[in-house]
C-alpha cells in the first residue's frame, strides 16, 4: 500500500465537521492566496503592458498560462498525490507558487513573465487547489456544498487583495510589490499541515463484507446489485479487481459468483447456493490500490456520459470567467475611469462574490432541488449578464455589471465541487477532477489570448464581453442531458443484473 496510508485515521463516515473545518480553512486559505490572486493580475496586466510595452494579446498569455496550467496540470497532480499524499503534494505547490512570484520580481520581457508568472504560480496553484478540494471532499459530505462555498469566499476577498496590491505597487513598485506577495504565499506551507490524512470506509467496504455471506439465491439480485454498487461511480468494479489480482499474481476477483455448481458452497439453511465475499483480504486491497494508481488515464472514464457533461460546462464556463475577470479593470480605464476606481469594482465585486457563494453553498445543502439545476440556472444568468455588459459605459452601470456578474459567478463557483461529487462519486474525484480539468486548462490557455485579440482588431473590449457570455449560455446546455444520462445508468445497471442473474442459471 501507499507509504502514508497507514496514518489515515479510518471512519465509517464523513465528518461533516470537526478537524474538518480545519481543512476547510486551509481551502480558504488558498482561494485567499492563490486563486484570488490571479484574479488581481488584471491590476498586473495594465502594470507590465506599460512597463514592457505590450500589446493586450502578448500581456494576456502570461494570464492565460496561470490559468491554463493550474487546470491542465490536473492529471499530473493527481498522479504525484497517489505517490506522495495531498499533504507533501500541498507544500510543494506552495513552494512553486511562492518562487514563482520572486523570480518574476527580477523579469525583464513578457516571455520571462510567461514562465515565471505564468507556468510555476499556475502549476503552484493546480497542487494547492486539487488537493485541498479532494481532502475536503473525503471529510465532508451532508455539508460539503457549504464548506466549498466557505472555503471559495476566500477567492472573493479580492475586495481586499486588489486595493492592497495597488498600494504595493505605488510604494514599491510592481517588483516589490512581487515579492511581497510571494512572501504572503509561503504561508500556506504551514496551513498545508492542516490536510490529515482521512480515510473513510465506504458502504460496500464495511457492509459488503458483513452481508455477503448471507448472500443466497433468494434474492437473486442481490449479489449482481452489490457488486455494481461496490464502486459508487463505475459500472466496471469486475474488470478493476480482474485485472489488480491479475496483476498481483492472484486468482478471482473478490467477489466470487460461480457459473458452475460444483463451485458453489451449498452449506445454506435451505440448501440453497451461498456466495463469499473475500474483499477484506488486505493483499488484495493492495493490488487493487496498485492498479488504480497504474490506470490512472482509464479509459472507462471515456465511457462515462457524466464525464463528459461536467467537461463540456467546466470547460467553457471557466473559459469565460477568466475574460470578464482579467478585463474589467482595462475596459473601465478605456472609457476614462480612474484607475483607482476601476480596482475598486473588483473589490465589490469580491465582496459579492464571497456573499453569494457562501448563501447559495447554504441553500444547496437544503437538498431542495438536484444541485446541477442550480449550477445550470447560474451559468445561464451569467451569460446574459456578460451580454448586456457592453451596455455599460459608465462607473455606476459598469459597477452594476460587477455586482450582478459576481452573483451569479460566486452562484456556480460554489455548485462547481458538489455538482462534480454528486456526478463522478467522492471515491473517484481525483481522476475525474483531474481529467476534466485538463481538458479545460487546454480552453483557458486560449480565452485571455483571444479577448485580447478582439481588443487588439476592434480597439474595444465589448467583443471580449460577448465572448464571454455565449460561452457561459453554451456551458449550461450539457446539463439539460443529465436526465438522459441518468436513465442511460439505470438501464446499464438493469442489464449487469440481468446478466449476473443469466450466468448464475
Amino acid at each position: 500500500m501507499r507509504w502514508r496510508a497507514g496514518k489515515a485515521r479510518p471512519y465509517t463516515k464523513a465528518l461533516d465537521g470537526g478537524w474538518g473545518w480545519m481543512v476547510a480553512f486551509h481551502f480558504f486559505l488558498v482561494n485567499v492566496f492563490v486563486m484570488g490572486m490571479t484574479k488581481t493580475f488584471a491590476i498586473f496586466f495594465v502594470v507590465f503592458q506599460e512597463e514592457f510595452e505590450s500589446s493586450s494579446r502578448q500581456t494576456g498569455w502570461i494570464g492565460s498560462i496561470m490559468s491554463s496550467i493550474s487546470y491542465s496540470a490536473g492529471p499530473l497532480v493527481a498522479m504525484i498525490c497517489d505517490i506522495i499524499g495531498e499533504k507533501t503534494a500541498s507544500i510543494l505547490g506552495a513552494l512553486l507558487v511562492t518562487g514563482g512570484y520572486l523570480i518574476s520580481s527580477w523579469a525583464t520581457s513578457i516571455p520571462f513573465l510567461c514562465v515565471t508568472m505564468g507556468l510555476l504560480p499556475g502549476l503552484g496553484a493546480a497542487f494547492l487547489y486539487q488537493t485541498a478540494a479532494v481532502v475536503t471532499t473525503k471529510y465532508f459530505k451532508k455539508r460539503l456544498a457549504l464548506s466549498t462555498a466557505i472555503a471559495r469566499s476566500g477567492m472573493g476577498l479580492t475586495f481586499l487583495l486588489a486595493p492592497f496590491t495597488k498600494v504595493l505597487i505605488d510604494l514599491y513598485d510592481w517588483t516589490g510589490a512581487l515579492i511581497l506577495l510571494g512572501a504572503l504565499t509561503l504561508n500556506l506551507v504551514p496551513s498545508s499541515m492542516l490536510l490529515r490524512p482521512i480515510h473513510i470506509a465506504s458502504e460496500n467496504n464495511s457492509d459488503v463484507k458483513n452481508r455477503g455471506s448471507r448472500l443466497s439465491t433468494s434474492n437473486p439480485g442481490a449479489v449482481c446489485e452489490t457488486e455494481t454498487s461496490s464502486c459508487n461511480e463505475t459500472q466496471e468494479v469486475t474488470t478493476i479487481r480482474d485485472s489488480a489480482m491479475q496483476k498481483a499474481g492472484q486468482p478471482g476477483p473478490s467477489l466470487i459468483v460461480s457459473q458452475n455448481k460444483s463451485k458453489e458452497f451449498n452449506n445454506g439453511p435451505d440448501g440453497n447456493s451461498v456466495f463469499l465475499v473475500t474483499n477484506e483480504d488486505s493483499y488484495e486491497k493492495e493490488a487493487i490500490s496498485r492498479s488504480c494508481k497504474q490506470n490512472f488515464f482509464d479509459i472507462s472514464l471515456f465511457k462515462n456520459p457524466f464525464f463528459y457533461i461536467f467537461t463540456w460546462s467546466f470547460l467553457l464556463s471557466q473559459l469565460a470567467y477568466f475574460i470578464p475577470t482579467f478585463h474589467l479593470v482595462a475596459r473601465a480605464k478605456t472609457l476614462g475611469i480612474d484607475f483607482m476606481d476601476a480596482t475598486f469594482l473588483v473589490s465589490v465585486a469580491g465582496i459579492t462574490e464571497t456573499v453569494s457563494q457562501i448563501v447559495s453553498g447554504w441553500v444547496a445543502d437544503q437538498d431542495w432541488i438536484k444541485k446541477y439545476h442550480y449550477h445550470k440556472s447560474y451559468l445561464i444568468l451569467c451569460g446574459f449578464t456578460n451580454l448586456l455588459a457592453p451596455l455599460a459605459t459608465t462607473f455606476p452601470l459598469l459597477m452594476t455589471y460587477a455586482i450582478f456578474f459576481a452573483v451569479f459567478a460566486g452562484g456556480y463557483l460554489a455548485m462547481v465541487l458538489p455538482v462534480l461529487v454528486d456526478l463522478s462519486g467522492s471515491s473517484r474525484i481525483h481522476r475525474f477532477l483531474g481529467l476534466a480539468a485538463f481538458f479545460a486548462g487546454m480552453a483557458v490557455l486560449s480565452g485571455p489570448p483571444i479577448a485580447g485579440w478582439l481588443y487588439d482588431y476592434t480597439q474595444t473590449y465589448t467583443g471580449s464581453f460577448y465572448f464571454s457570455g455565449t460561452c457561459y449560455l453554451l456551458s449550461s446546455v450539457s446539463f439539460f442531458f443529465v436526465p438522459l444520462a441518468e436513465r442511460w445508468k439505470k438501464q446499464s445497471l438493469t442489464r449487469k443484473r440481468k446478466d449476473c442473474n443469466e450466468a448464475r442459471a
